[in-house]
């Protein structure tokens, strides 16, 4: 296992501070992004303005072959990038779905006309995309999606309802995963369209968040009409394409820097002289425990990566753990202040409430990208070796599946 950078990776990593100092400015807290303050409308073109400053020089998207926008890197450099980054004012929930799952997944699946249309759009900041996959009977158990698309000549007509769609709000676009055979089993009836999110017949709900935000909304679908030229992948093939923005959004939904660990329960406890109490003391001492084990795992991870091996299932471990340990720190650290840790902060620089704002992130965490209970299924399956958990449903058509 390698620690260290390798000279080429060193190099990288020195270019990429270079130009987040001469073009970012340094962050307050780990949840402070661009355009923070500012009324929604000044807040995205702030945005927009800073995606595509990225996307000129060649970081928006690393990977990416030169001829998207990208620069043909790897998956290391591309994550050495979003390492510096996490020191300085960036955008986060206008683009990171939609560069890192919703257009990977078209470049793949998606026409030459597809990829010539919105692949430099999206990646420029001039579109934004969300991904349309979980719904209110279907969030974990993606492949029992209920919202049906009939074919009617050219196009399909869509009606059903999605959930927790991030940005469903400000979004041009959405990856939208459907029901096109109820007479299959329900891995072989789904259909992946993409939708003009300002079509008729979709309304956007936003959904209030505990921390006073919306970043989450309900999408209605009535009657809306999408042309067959939108879909990605053949009819019926839906759970493939799936399969090909989930892994994607493991690994952007693992860099989310947004999250506390053994560091940040050190300095509340400093700040408020609890560092001589023995729980406190104790505590710290199992989150550093956890923060080491991450921080080897990661060091595994990019050693593989950099020897050309592809992300495996043993990557939900480091998002489990990551998601409970920032959860547990951020609450712990608010319960050290007594009553004050219930007092919502008023000045958005303190480090008070950062910690407020990583402990009810973090509870999102930990459903996003994968709820802990599929995590745990993934790592028993597929890592550990252990018997397969009982699915009663399969194989069943889905339209005979007890509900």
């Amino acid at each position: 296992m390698d620690f260290d950078d390798s000279p080429n990776e060193a190099t990288f990593r020195a270019e990429v501070r270079a130009w987040l100092a001469a073009h970012a400015e340094p962050r307050r807290h780990p949840r402070d992004f661009v355009g923070d303050g500012l009324p929604p409308a000044e807040r995205l073109a702030a945005a927009r303005a800073w995606q595509a400053k990225k996307a000129a020089a060649g970081y928006a998207a690393i990977t990416w072959p030169r001829e998207f926008g990208g620069r043909d890197g790897s998956v290391v450099e591309q994550l050495i990038y979003l390492e510096e980054e996490q020191h300085w004012r960036s955008t986060f929930g206008y683009f990171e779905i939609g560069v890192g799952m919703c257009l990977p997944t078209l470049m793949v699946h998606g026409s030459d006309a597809h990829r010539s249309r919105h692949l430099r759009p999206g990646l420029d900041g001039e579109e934004i995309w969300c991904q349309l996959f979980s719904e209110p009977a279907a969030g974990s158990d993606l492949a029992g999606v209920l919202t049906r698309a009939r074919r009617d000549g050219d196009a399909w007509i869509v009606d059903g309802q999605k959930t927790w769609t991030t940005g469903a709000q400000f979004s041009d676009f959405g990856l939208l995963l459907v029901r096109t055979d109820p007479t299959l089993p329900k891995h072989a009836g789904l259909t992946m369209l993409f939708v003009d999110m300002k079509s008729p017949g979709i309304e956007v709900r936003p959904i209030r968040q505990m921390a006073g935000e919306s970043e989450f909304n309900e999408v209605f679908f009535s009657g809306v009409r999408v042309p067959d030229a939108q879909r990605l992948g053949a009819v019926g093939a839906g759970w493939k394409v799936a399969l090909t923005t989930l892994m994607n959004e493991r690994l952007t939904v693992g860099t989310e820097t947004g999250l506390a660990g053994a560091d940040a329960l050190l300095r509340a406890a400093h700040a408020l002289g609890h560092l001589g109490d023995d729980s406190v003391v104790e505590q710290l001492a199992d989150a550093w425990i956890v923060d080491e084990g991450l921080r080897l795992h990661r060091c595994r991870t990019l050693t593989a990566l950099a020897r050309g091996a592809q992300p495996g299932p043993e990557q939900s471990i480091g998002k489990l753990l990551k998601a409970s340990l920032s959860q547990r720190v951020a609450r712990l650290a608010l319960d050290l202040r007594g009553v004050e840790g219930l007092v919502a902060e008023a000045d958005a620089t303190s480090p008070w409430a950062a910690l407020q704002r990583t402990w009810s992130w973090s509870a999102a965490m930990r459903i996003a990208g994968g709820t802990d209970q599929i995590l745990r299924n993934v790592i028993a399956e597929r890592v550990l070796g252990l018997p397969e958990e009982i699915r009663l449903d399969k194989g069943l058509p889905f339209n005979e599946v007890p509900r």
